[in-house]
């Protein structure tokens, strides 16, 4: 596996992958490298082939937190980070400093327009103008065939897509599944946050996901949306620790709001436990 914190040194290694005439796939992360990581991970070896190459990039992305998240403490650990990818196999590990992606004055940004206005972006308003403009400048840096992407961030995922699709980029966005788990908690480097306590009561999220999942098989006919929000809300409120952020029903392709809920519906929640915000979805 090649180590790599530069940017010239990161093109000149992408491009003399692409030469080979192979694929080469690249694993966008912030690190702190858990089983839903390397579920993507074994994703892009598949999508690469034993010829192909794989990239993974790990980098706290500061531009996508607000003022007022948790950048700082964000969990860091390159040493296990290095290991883990060397072990799956990665060929390439780009990890750069901050510097290296916004060096001096950095003041160009990628805003997704549409997309980007609700969930998520509504609670964290610049979040995804972050998560473009560091995704487009990877994409620039690697040039892959292929990108993958976590079904944990549903929302992000469908921005990214867009974006690529906007912006004329050549490469094809590939979704994998969320991994959870044994309790149904969606593996996420932020559970790491967690007291035992929350840890516990973290679980009410795939409870949600669940509860909606049963209201909707054994509904006679569409859900009003507004009535099945208040349902599960009432859900998340019995957990004394967990605090709603938001439960949005919407179209999976377009993330259009649902009026009524039905079957194929998707759904998204983010709860707070203390300062520590956990999100997850489904489809319906």
């Amino acid at each position: 596996m090649k180590f790599i914190r530069a940017i010239p040194a990161i093109s000149r290694e992408t491009k003399a992958a692409r030469s080979s005439g192979h694929p080469v796939v690249l694993v966008p992360t912030m690190g702190n490298l858990h089983a839903g990581h390397l579920s993507l991970i074994r994703r892009a070896r598949k999508l690469a082939g034993a010829k192909g190459t794989v990239v993974v990039t790990l980098f706290v992305n500061r531009i996508q937190f607000g003022p007022t998240e948790d950048f700082a403490s964000y969990p860091r650990n390159l040493k296990r980070d290095t290991a883990l990818c060397r072990e799956a196999g990665v060929d390439i590990l780009f990890a750069p400093s901050d510097a290296v992606i916004y060096p001096g004055a950095h003041s160009t940004y990628v805003v997704e327009s549409r997309l980007a206005k609700r969930m998520e972006g509504a609670s964290r308003p610049t979040h995804f103008r972050g998560v473009t403009t560091v995704v487009a400048k990877l994409f620039n840096l690697v040039q892959p065939d292929a990108a993958v992407f976590g079904a944990k961030d549903w929302q992000q995922a469908a921005v990214i897509r867009q974006m690529t699709t906007d912006l004329n980029f050549p490469i094809r966005i590939v979704v994998a599944p969320t991994v959870r788990e044994r309790d149904g908690l969606a593996l996420s480097s932020r559970n790491a946050y967690l007291s035992p306590a929350e840890r516990e009561q973290a679980t009410v999220l795939y409870d949600v996901i669940r509860a909606a999942r049963l209201a909707v098989k054994h509904a006679p006919a569409p859900l009003p949306a507004g009535v099945l929000r208040r349902k599960l809300s009432r859900l998340v409120a019995k957990q004394r620790l967990a605090k709603l952020d938001y439960i949005e029903f919407f179209d999976p392709k377009t993330l259009e709001p649902a009026k009524r809920v039905e079957r194929g519906t998707h759904i998204a929640l983010a709860v707070f436990f203390g300062k520590t915000r956990l999100i997850d979805n489904g489809r319906l």
